[in-house]
C-alpha cells in the first residue's frame, strides 16, 4: 500500500468515525480517536453484515462505509455508556 493509499484509508476512517459518532451521540475525542472509531466501527459493522447475511453497499479501498458508520455508532454507544462520556 502506497502512502497516498493509507493516507486515504485513515480519511475514511476518520469520516466513519466521526459520522458514527454524530450518530450516537457521544463525542469520544478528536480527529485521531475518530480514525481509530472508524477503524473498530469497520471490523464491528463488517462482521456484523456478515451474520446477518447482508451485503457491503458503499466500499471503499476494502472499508464498507455504512457499515462501518453504524458500527462505528454501536462502538461509540458501548464506550459512551461505559465512561459516560460527552454527550453532543
Amino acid at each position: 500500500m502506497s502512502i497516498t493509499g493509507f493516507l486515504l484509508l485513515l480519511l475514511i476512517a476518520a469520516i466513519c468515525g466521526g459520522i458514527g459518532q454524530s450518530i450516537a451521540g457521544y463525542s469520544l475525542g478528536g480527529c485521531l480517536v475518530s480514525i481509530v472509531v472508524g477503524l473498530i466501527g469497520a471490523f464491528i459493522g463488517k462482521w456484523l453484515a456478515a451474520q446477518l447475511g447482508l451485503q457491503h453497499v458503499i466500499e471503499i479501498m476494502g472499508i464498507p462505509v455504512i457499515w462501518a458508520s453504524l458500527g462505528s455508532a454501536l462502538f461509540a454507544i458501548a464506550i459512551g455508556l461505559i465512561t459516560r462520556g460527552r454527550r453532543v
